[in-house]
């Protein structure tokens, strides 16, 4: 088997990583994604912009696809974060999406446990997600994985214009620090 790619026993079922030529495929999925959360308004990525985020110089980000036959049944979007805490790598999943026609056949388990054998292999403490809190079948899911639900903390974004002004008040020359 392919590097970067694991079988799942019994099944036709492959998780694999992510390849340029993926990225037109990742984009319909975070559309379907999307229309499931109903924020289609808020998708505005590009391919040149998943590219150069998945495969560029500084890449940011990783994704990985789950593969059912020929069939592309949803993928997982992971990128690495810090614990000061811990002193070690860790990752943050932004999406797991599993197409509706491949739930419930062991396709989001299977890529979490890819994101998580990851995570481990770079000897990362811990991965960590969001989920809506309306969306009961992904509660449901991660619950029955034995996730953890941190009521304690509260996710704040910050975007848009408000990014923006509070980036103008950077006195760094160079924000990047190159």
């Amino acid at each position: 088997m392919p590097d970067g790619e694991h079988q799942q026993a019994a099944s036709d079922l492959v998780i694999r990583a992510a390849q340029r030529a993926d990225v037109p495929l990742l984009l319909e999925l975070f559309g379907e994604l999307a229309a499931y959360e109903h924020i289609e308004h808020e998708l505005d990525a590009t391919p040149e912009l998943l590219e150069r985020a998945l495969f560029g110089e500084r890449r940011v980000a990783e994704a990985l696809i789950a593969m059912r036959g020929e069939e592309a049944a949803g993928y997982a979007v992971f990128f690495s974060t810090f614990s000061s805490f811990r002193g070690r790598e860790g990752a943050w999943l932004e999406d797991l999406f599993v197409r509706p026609a491949h739930r419930r056949a062991g396709v989001g388990r299977a890529l979490l446990a890819a994101v998580a054998a990851r995570v481990r292999a770079r000897e990362g403490a811990r991965l960590e997600w969001s989920a809506l809190d309306w969306n009961e079948l992904a509660l449901s899911f991660y619950r029955g994985l034995g996730a953890r639900t941190l009521g304690q903390w509260v996710t704040h974004r910050m975007d848009g214009d408000m990014l923006e002004q509070l980036a103008r008040e950077s006195e760094f020359a160079d924000p990047l620090g190159a």
